[in-house]
């Protein structure tokens, strides 16, 4: 039998995502992108574990290299979980978030604190996505809270660089753990699994890039 996308390979695997057998060669070349692959398949599986960190994320504005962020983890830890906690969230309760998605709000909300750290000036990103626009809103109730939360023990105000230096971390995390094709759920799978629905704290078995 040939493969069901080529017609010309020979199939050797079977494809939950199409629910029929395709041969290897088009499982690579197709996985995330026109394939919606279910996480349990364990052709992704294994795929993720060599599409891990890829160089010319380095080069990628949206990895915001100019920001410093090795002290954010000492100064702030749980304002860090709180933002993968409320990333995870969100994700278990939409089963249509992806990667970019979340890459997108985050790209988005750390340009807006940028400029408020910068130069006092504020603005509220807008996306052409509800879903990226809705995670934009909770992400900075979430900083927001935190905020509030720290001052009300006497803790000084979340400085805005603070909170760009967090969704920037966050940020790097989700760029490095997704494949950076466009159905990618690889952040967001590595989410669920580290963080569980009891709200134990996980932060600290989290490798930052």
């Amino acid at each position: 039998m040939n493969c069901t996308l080529c017609e010309t390979r020979k199939e050797k695997r079977f494809c939950p995502a199409l629910h029929a057998r395709i041969c290897p060669a088009c499982c690579g070349k197709h996985r995330e992108l026109i394939l919606d692959c279910p996480s349990d398949c364990t052709y992704l599986k294994q795929a993720r574990e060599y599409d891990r960190f890829r160089p010319e994320l380095l080069e990628d504005e949206r990895w915001f290299m100019h920001v410093q962020v090795e002290d954010l983890l000492d100064a702030h830890p749980m304002l860090l979980e709180d933002l993968l906690e409320s990333i995870t969230q969100t994700a278990l309760g939409n089963s249509s978030l992806q990667d970019r998605d979340v890459i997108e709000a985050l790209t988005a909300l750390a340009r807006s604190f940028e400029t408020r750290a910068n130069s006092g000036l504020h603005y509220e990103p807008m996306r052409p996505s509800l879903a990226q626009q809705a995670l934009i809103q909770e992400l900075r109730a979430v900083i927001g809270d935190y905020d509030a939360e720290g001052q009300e023990v006497g803790d000084l105000h979340l400085h805005d660089s603070d909170a760009l230096k967090a969704l920037v971390l966050v940020l790097r995390l989700a760029l490095d753990r997704s494949s950076g094709r466009p159905l990618s759920r690889g952040f967001l799978d590595f989410l669920r699994t580290e963080f569980k629905k009891d709200g134990s704290n996980t932060h600290s078995r989290i490798v930052l890039p």
